[in-house]
């Protein structure tokens, strides 16, 4: 690939770098399907997104020669016309300040692999965040044509978290999740005892926004047009009696299986039932997560524990399993301890 910024060898760059020249991208297999602006935000780091989609409208990115549109699907093969932009060395400052991060690996392949994420760690950077895993992981590994999120996991929820190595690897698994051909389960310690036949929860839920712009999930009803549909399985693991001279309730830790794959759907399918995630900052109870603390909850106690799905290359059935972090299960360990 060219370098097109421009300056002579030996001259400081300015802040501000003109480049000096047109580049010709033919896109590879890997990135095969993928929109034009996100094609266009790996080749251009560092030029800010509304000014990639200013280039696209005036028609100065081409395809094959012919004008296009944001959305469109590069294809093996086509040749992407990138013109001149001008970068700013912030970006690239930014972009070094991401520290280089290698997290538990439960799988790794040609095609994929599969970590095991520690709460506290955003998965992309975003919002109020300036890096995530998968920065991390980029800068791990430099060398990595294809780096993608299969999916996400919030912030404050640990396990296990899938990442594509290929294009069509990344097609392949997010179409079973999308068709729901995936098996996900979590552990969920919950506060109060959860009624043993209680083992399906059908409650659509609705996003919606708070004044300061934050996003929020409710519990709605089937006749609410902005509802969707979903459904999580659930099934009591063990259940903590209550400890009334620390202030704290009975507790169950809950197996939750999500047949959908809404926003934050475990935690407010568990707290609309009556029974928030234990130090869930967002839906739970907030005194009672404050005495969580004093015995050493300081998190959400939400993990992804079990996935399955069919491999993207053999489509053999693939299982996988990421245990509770020590926080965790430490916690349950002095829960169980007290009974």
């Amino acid at each position: 690939m060219k370098h097109i910024i421009g300056g002579k060898p030996g001259e400081p760059r300015s802040p501000q770098a003109a480049p000096v020249a047109v580049r010709l991208v033919e896109v590879h297999p890997d990135d095969a399907g993928q929109r034009l602006d996100n094609f266009l935000m790996r080749h251009l780091k560092g030029v800010p997104k509304t000014h990639i989609y200013r280039i696209i409208r005036q028609g100065e990115v081409r395809i094959n020669k012919g004008r296009t549109s944001a959305d469109a699907r590069v294809q093996p093969g086509d040749v992407v016309r990138i013109p001149p932009v001008r970068v700013s060395s912030k970006p690239e400052e930014s972009e070094r300040a991401v520290p280089a991060r290698e997290f538990p690996l439960l799988l790794d392949d040609d095609v994929m692999l599969a970590i095991n994420k520690p709460a506290g760690v955003a998965v992309h950077g975003g919002s109020g965040v300036s890096f995530g895993v998968i920065e991390q992981l980029r800068r791990a590994h430099p060398d990595a044509r294809f780096l993608e999120l299969v999916h996400r996991l919030d912030r404050e929820t640990s396990g296990i978290l899938l990442v594509a190595k290929k294009r069509s690897a990344l097609t392949h698994l997010q179409n079973q999740f999308r068709e729901r051909e995936t098996g996900k389960t979590y552990l969920a310690l919950v506060l109060g005892a959860w009624p043993a036949n209680k083992k399906v929860i059908d409650t659509p839920l609705r996003k919606y926004l708070l004044p300061d712009g934050e996003r929020r999930v409710r519990a709605t009803t089937a006749d609410d047009p902005e509802g969707m549909r979903s459904v999580s399985l659930v099934k009591v693991q063990q259940l903590f009696p209550a400890q009334h001279p620390l202030g704290l309730p009975a507790l169950s830790l809950l197996e939750v299986t999500i047949k959908t794959g809404r926003t934050h759907q475990i935690r407010v399918h568990l707290a609309s039932s009556g029974h928030a995630i234990a130090g869930d900052e967002k839906y739970g109870d907030f005194d009672l997560n404050k005495r969580l603390a004093k015995q050493g909850l300081k998190r959400m106690f939400l993990h992804a524990w079990r996935l399955q799905f069919n491999h993207p290359q053999t489509a053999e059935r693939v299982e996988l399993g990421a245990e509770l972090p020590p926080e965790l299960a430490d916690f349950v360990a002095a829960a169980s301890a007290a009974e």
